[in-house]
């Protein structure tokens, strides 16, 4: 067994004053003996001096800038205590305490942790080395602090040695949360996590994105730039630059780092929030640098120094512009506030701290509040004992109540009281006056599972030693001409978000955002960020969002797209709007115009089919192939008209399967008619006997009609079953969807058009050789003008309907449509109904007959007909001339003999065989 012992030199304030202790005991600053000790870390010093002297030698040295702060949570540490004892909490068991100041050291902390080490009731202090510390009995059973970060994971490491529990009232830094580094560490406080989470929320409520860091240069400043990048990184939060100041006051270029900080501070012009992890004297500094130069920024505060009182009270603190931070939640301290009213009652002999304060406030007693808190900061143990006993003791007991600092106080007081209560839970069944009733580690295990009642609430430490308690967002707020630090809202650690008491409150909480700290212009709705070549994605351009996206929030880094085609957007929208629709309804000014125009051809059939109806048995009627056939061609016209209904208003699958295949199937039918009357003009007029032949074997009406029709019907079933037309959406224009009808088979639609054609050229060509009929008589005439129409009407479409678009498309087949149907309509019936109305002497049998007569006669070379046939039926001349006609009036007056093929001779008389002269045949046919 191997063990060591130190003696640690000190300072003594009273009236044996000496520089280095005679005993260890004389290390401490405050103590009180009991059953149960509690060892204590707090940095009632700023600072520790150094000598000056080569070589250095290890001797801990005196220390400055008594912090009044610090000095209130050793008391809140003995006020806890003491109260624990006086009630019935651990039953008859007294807690002791033995309070060290580390003087914001490490070196001096790890002295003191040193001692708490130590075997308990060793003479000589002596730390033991041993394989297995399960049994071992230390000076301490559990330590609360240390004040500063870098200081607790120094002595957590020590004292994880004997697993010494820890709980800290203010060391925040969240790599403390590692328990596989600090196993025995614990603290009644969050983490910087949720401090730098909580920064960043308020950052970024606030609009801001481009801030200042400046930290001091020590384990905690560094981890807590860390932990504030990556969340200031996350939520595209930018730090223009980063300061750090050295640790320790002492350090020869603190000063010229301050100057720089503020230097870089004011060169910044767009950096109007700088975030400040430090502590309070180095705050001090800065601030009072920063004075003197005029800045005028939004200080974000951490916990460390967001409710100093000595900081606040700088003369001129205003001029800074606005603090606001975050502190540990308080609770109730009242009690702690009436034991600093007694305060001056208590004995000081075990407390040094306590008789180094009073000393202090006899030295500075006659200053002002902010030099008096100045003066006391400026003290150091060194000053004080040169005047020892030349000032007489004044008390204040209103200076320490002004300068608490509820929350480290109230941490102070529950990280007591989770002791007490661990300590309760060991001493259920064993007798804790002994102090070897249990060890530390056991302590440990029982922290890790107790709960204290806070302010009504059940708090304990969570897996990783944190209390998860709130903190208190504080707003130094000017009133009456004194800077007050008034809490603005609550922050929940654990649902992250703010909470506000009242209205009044929230619009402080507004107030800060009429700051602007960005590196560039808010990106307005309707805009996105562009990033330049700096390397701060805050630095951006704005930029117009481009068509068919949009963005509706400031400063979005990406346009969102329309999400699907029914929506556009124009350049710098922030919204999309749905795209209007479009075709061609029955409002619109164009298809009223075609309606009124299918309409009058409508009632133009109605109109032809009454006239037909009441001349049905003039030759003319007859001569266009009988009542029947017209009406199946007027029909046919009929439908064709009432096929252009269906190509306007918002298209369906009915309407875009129907339109097409009905004005094909009428189309076909029509012209099938036509080409029957066309054969039949031919047929009649031939003269040539082997044309005649053909005509003759070909020329069957009805099945010829259904059959050319049929065909029609086929195409538009097969096209209507395998690629049937559909409704589309035409998006090829930008802000508008075009419904369409798609053919569905444009091959089909060919095939469809091409069969139609193919009809109308034999139609064409028929009737192109009866063109010289005559003239009463000539419907072949009108019959290849109808045809010509209708060809370049259909030629002219093809390119058109292939280059346009939009929602007049319908349209143009209407158009051509309507001048192939008024055109073959017109050229068929118009003529005849004119003969019909205007020329009645010409719609009479004689009339025809004579017209007839003399056709025949120049087409054959002589009055002499071989045959002529009338079928009245049929509306056909078919009549057989046996006998030769002497004169035209022989034809005319019926002075020729003419039989029906199978049927008795009929009209006029019988002439002399030998007077018969054959002159041909010629079958007459009139449409």
């Amino acid at each position: 067994m191997a063990f060591v012992t130190f003696l640690i030199p000190c300072f003594v304030i009273g009236t044996d004053i000496a520089f280095s202790c005679q005993n260890a005991d004389d290390f401490v600053g405050a103590s009180s003996p009991g059953d149960i000790v509690i060892g204590g870390l707090f940095a009632v010093h700023s600072e520790m001096l150094h000598p000056e002297e080569d070589p250095i030698k290890p001797v801990i040295q005196n220390c400055a800038g008594f912090e009044i702060q610090v000095f209130l949570q050793t008391l809140a540490m003995i006020h806890a205590i003491e109260t624990i004892n006086n009630s019935t909490l651990l039953s008859g068991v007294t807690l002791g305490y033995e309070i060290y100041d580390t003087c914001a050291e490490v070196t001096k902390a790890m002295a003191s942790a040193l001692r708490f080490l130590s075997k308990f009731n060793s003479s000589e202090d002596a730390v033991e080395f041993k394989c297995n510390y399960s049994d071992y009995i230390p000076r301490v059973k559990v330590v609360t602090g240390a004040s500063y970060s870098e200081v607790s994971m120094a002595v957590s490491r020590l004292l994880a040695l004997q697993l010494i529990p820890q709980v800290s009232p203010a060391s925040s830094a969240e790599i403390l949360s590692d328990k596989i580094r600090f196993p025995s560490f614990f603290r009644t406080i969050p983490s910087d996590f949720h401090q730098t989470r909580a920064m960043t929320r308020l950052i970024c409520e606030s609009g801001w994105n481009w801030i200042g860091v400046i930290v001091t240069d020590d384990d905690n400043g560094r981890f807590a730039l860390e932990s504030f990048g990556v969340q200031a990184m996350a939520n595209n939060v930018c730090i223009a630059f980063k300061e750090m100041l050295p640790a320790y006051l002492s350090d020869s270029t603190f000063h010229t780092k301050v100057d720089r900080a503020i230097e870089k501070i004011v060169k910044e012009t767009r950096v109007n929030v700088i975030v400040v992890f430090m502590r309070q004297f180095h705050v001090l500094k800065l601030f009072k640098k920063a004075i003197e130069r005029n800045v005028n920024k939004i200080w974000i505060a951490s916990d460390n120094w967001s409710a100093a009182v000595k900081i606040s009270t700088i003369p001129n603190i205003r001029q800074l512009g606005t603090v606001v931070g975050f502190g540990f939640k308080s609770g109730d301290i009242s009690s702690f506030q009436e034991f600093l009213r007694n305060l001056h009652e208590e004995p000081t002999e075990n407390n040094k701290f306590l008789r180094e304060y009073i000393m202090l406030l006899s030295v500075c007693a006659h200053l002002e509040y902010h030099d008096f808190q100045t003066c006391i900061a400026n003290q150091s143990q060194d000053d004080l004992l040169e005047n020892d006993g030349s000032k007489p003791q004044i008390w204040r007991d209103d200076f320490l109540n002004a300068n608490v600092e509820p929350g480290f106080i109230h941490s102070t007081i529950l990280a007591v009281y989770a002791i007490a209560h661990a300590i309760k839970g060991q001493c259920k069944d064993r007798d804790c006056k002994d102090p070897s009733a249990f060890t530390p580690w056991e302590l440990l295990e029982e922290l890790k599972k107790v709960v204290v009642i806070d302010d009504d609430k059940e708090v304990k430490f969570d897996s990783h030693g944190d209390m998860s308690t709130s903190y208190d967002v504080l707003l130094w707020k000017e009133i009456d001409g004194h800077m007050e630090i008034t809490t603005m809202a609550e922050y929940d650690a654990e649902k992250g978000g703010f909470i506000f008491q009242d209205e009044e409150k929230k619009k402080d909480f507004l107030a800060l955002k009429k700051v602007q700290s960005t590196c560039s212009q808010h990106c307005r709705p309707g805009q996105v960020k562009k990033v330049t070549e700096s390397p701060h994605t805050c630095c951006y351009e704005c930029v117009y969002c481009p068509e068919n996206h949009y963005s509706n929030q400031t400063d979005m880094d990406y346009c969102y797209r329309c999400n699907n085609k029914t929506y556009w957007a124009p350049i710098n929208s922030t919204t999309c709007y749905r795209k209007t629709i479009y075709f061609l309804a029955w409002t619109d000014w164009f298809a009223i115009f075609l309606l009124l125009l299918s309409a009058f051809g409508v009632v133009l059939v109605l109109s032809i089919c009454v006239i037909f109806t009441k001349n049905l048995d003039t030759p003319v009627v007859k001569a266009s192939g009988g009542l029947t056939v017209c009406y199946v061609i007027l029909f046919s016209h009929f439908l064709i008209f009432l096929s252009t209904v269906f190509f306007i208003d918002v298209p369906t699958e009915f309407k875009c399967k129907t339109r097409q295949a009905l004005f094909g199937i009428s189309f076909t039918l029509c012209i099938s008619c036509i080409l029957i009357k066309s054969l039949k003009i031919l047929l009649a007029f031939s003269f040539d006997p082997k044309l005649q032949n053909f005509l003759k074997c070909i020329y069957k009406p009805i099945p010829t009609v259904v059959t050319c029709t049929g065909i029609q019907v086929i195409i538009c079933t097969f096209w209507l079953t395998f690629r049937t037309p559909f409704v589309n959406q035409n998006f090829s224009i930008p802000r508008a969807i075009i419904l369409e009808c798609n053919e569905g088979s444009i091959v089909a639609f060919g095939i469809m058009l091409g069969y139609i054609a193919a009809l109308a050229f034999i139609c064409f060509i028929f009737a192109f050789k009866g063109r010289k009929l005559p003239e009463n008589y000539n419907e072949a005439k009108f019959i290849t003008f109808g045809m010509l129409i209708y060809f370049i009407a259909w030629i002219v479409f093809i390119p058109v309907y292939a280059t346009t678009f939009g929602k007049y498309l319908p349209a143009v087949e209407i158009i051509v449509v309507l001048i192939s149907n008024y055109g073959i309509l017109c050229c068929t019936f118009l003529p005849k109904c004119y003969i019909i109305i205007y020329k009645q002497e010409t719609n009479t049998k004689s009339a025809f007959l004579k017209m007839v007569y003399t056709y025949s006669s120049k087409s054959a070379g002589s009055v002499a007909v071989s045959q002529v046939s009338l079928d009245s039926k049929s509306s056909s001349l078919r009549a057989t001339i046996i006998d030769s006609c002497k004169t035209e009036n022989d034809f005319v007056n019926g002075n020729c003999h003419f039989q029906v093929p199978g049927q008795p001779l009929k009209k006029g008389k019988v002439l002399p065989k030998n007077a018969a002269r054959t002159m041909g045949r010629k079958r007459v046919s009139s449409i």
